[in-house]
């Protein structure tokens, strides 16, 4: 089942010159081994007539196909869909990023159905119609495919792999791998041992190049709150903190990553209390680094404007609250005095991560809405804050555990309008969330003052519908647009 643009002797095409602008959007599996590979794979091209092409590895494994050891399909970035024109291929594609980021043994369809507002006959529905797969052996691919990465690049004993992936024993596990995949888990441990980033064990997550590193980390860099996160240009390396559920609970941690840019590879490296929920880990910091994105589609759409620097990404967030709370801080004030007041708000109301791991400039944890949403107004306004702006943290830490499910189901348009009903926060603040907590391709903050200056040129300035007109010609990728030009400014 291949997307309704490519045509089985198109998919070939694209095998046979090993079309690195393919991978993650076509596998094909081998009739005659059994196997199915990314189209990047360097084995033997095999014949026409052998060949299955499939639009997910989902697919090639509900197909009966086993994953190819050499291209080793689990690390193929993720093709990303983004219109949201049909209402059901939203659902399914929301149905998608809850599997990707679930690790709970127990989850099931009704949980997911109940989580979009949804019957689980119409969710099993549109999720067939959109990845030709239910979404019962859509994750059970997902959880299969995460262990084969940890079974091959860390040493993590066999159990933690199973509890990391989200299977309930060590026992299931083994019996669901070794049924599926008609080979031992402990077959796949590397000869020259786990790989290892920043020196710790680390996962290998990939992505299309290129990939403007020095760009993305440059932008990370200056927004970077201090105490919570500490980002190296000169090793293209970061780490910070975190705090994620795994299986109903919160676990707090440290992360390093490293970015090879020889292999196109992102070396992820949490601490040990995160391991277990990598699982939840790899999803958000695939969407955080915008790894998932067709450089080669988006920089073709602007044209001109993406000349400068190619394979500029769209950074997202780890976590949506610190990211709101970051953006009302940096209302009307630069860039560089916002990151103080984040720095101030952590040191007097984040939580201290355990001295096993803190290193130098990363040793608390961003506050939790709980503890904005109770302290007072004269607290944060010792920090710097005007009243009112004090007031309107507050009270969106008090809204945030209900509001940020139901902007994550929402439509853009309704996203939009859910979060502008929050005190603070604007027109400006809401476009700027949508295009970074949620990472949307097309945002186009409005009545901003540099877009508008990069936009009008040496020309007059620009009025309100003549600055929206003339985004207009850098649809559907605007997100992407706006970074351009913040970067040329």
């Amino acid at each position: 089942m291949l997307t309704p643009d490519l045509s089985p002797d198109a998919a070939y095409a694209a095998l046979s010159a090993r079309d690195a602008r393919f991978d993650g959007w076509l596998y094909v599996g081998v009739t005659s081994t059994g196997i199915y590979c990314r189209p990047v794979c360097r084995v033997r091209l095999p014949r026409r007539e052998n060949c299955r092409f499939f639009a997910s590895a989902a697919q090639a494994e509900a197909a009966a196909f086993r994953p190819c050891l050499k291209c080793r399909p689990e690390l193929a970035p993720r093709a990303l869909a983004w219109s949201t024109a049909d209402a059901s291929r939203t659902l399914a594609l929301q149905a998608a990023a809850w599997l990707d980021a679930c690790d709970d043994p127990g989850a099931s369809v009704e949980d997911l159905a109940a989580h979009l507002g949804i019957t689980s006959r119409h969710l099993r529905r549109i999720f067939a119609a959109e990845h030709g797969v239910t979404p019962l052996q859509y994750l059970q691919t997902r959880r299969l495919l995460l262990a084969k990465a940890l079974l091959t690049d860390t040493g993590l004993p066999v159990s933690e792999v199973a509890e990391a992936a989200g299977f309930a024993s060590a026992r299931g596990f083994h019996a669901a791998f070794t049924s599926h995949y008609r080979l031992a888990p402990t077959a796949l441990r590397r000869a020259q041992g786990p790989v290892t980033a920043c020196g710790e064990p680390a996962l290998r997550l990939a992505y299309r190049p290129p990939l403007a590193v020095d760009a993305l980390l440059r932008f990370l860099a200056a927004r970077s709150i201090p105490g919570v996160e500490q980002v190296e240009l000169a090793t293209h390396s970061l780490v910070r903190s975190l705090r994620l559920q795994h299986r109903g609970a919160w676990v707090a941690g440290r992360l390093q990553l490293r970015f090879d840019t020889v292999r196109g590879l992102v070396l992820l490296s949490p601490c040990s209390t995160l391991w277990a929920a990598v699982g939840s880990l790899v999803p958000r910091v695939r969407r955080w680094l915008d790894l998932d994105a067709d450089p080669l589609a988006i920089d073709a759409g602007l044209g001109p404007l993406a000349a400068a620097t190619p394979g500029l990404r769209l950074p997202g967030c780890l976590d949506r609250f610190e990211l709101m709370v970051r953006a009302v801080l940096g209302q009307q004030i630069t860039v560089a005095a916002a990151r103080t007041l984040a720095g101030r708000v952590v040191a007097r109301f984040g939580e201290p991560l355990p001295a096993a791991q803190c290193v130098a400039g990363v040793e608390r944890l961003f506050p939790t809405p709980e503890v904005i949403a109770r302290a007072a107004v004269s607290e944060l306004a010792e920090l710097g804050l005007i009243r009112r702006r004090a007031e309107a943290l507050i009270a969106i830490a008090q809204r945030w555990p209900e509001l940020e499910p139901e902007v994550s189901r929402s439509a853009p348009e309704q996203a939009l309008t859910l979060l502008r009903q929050l005190p603070g926060v604007g027109p400006w603040t809401a476009s700027y969330m949508l295009m970074r907590g949620w990472s949307w391709p097309d945002a186009f903050p409005p009545g901003d003052v540099v877009l508008a200056r990069q936009l009008a040129g040496e020309g007059p300035a620009l009025t309100p519908g003549a600055y929206a007109q003339a985004a207009e010609r850098f649809r559907p990728y605007r997100s992407y647009a706006v970074l351009h030009l913040w970067n040329n400014a």
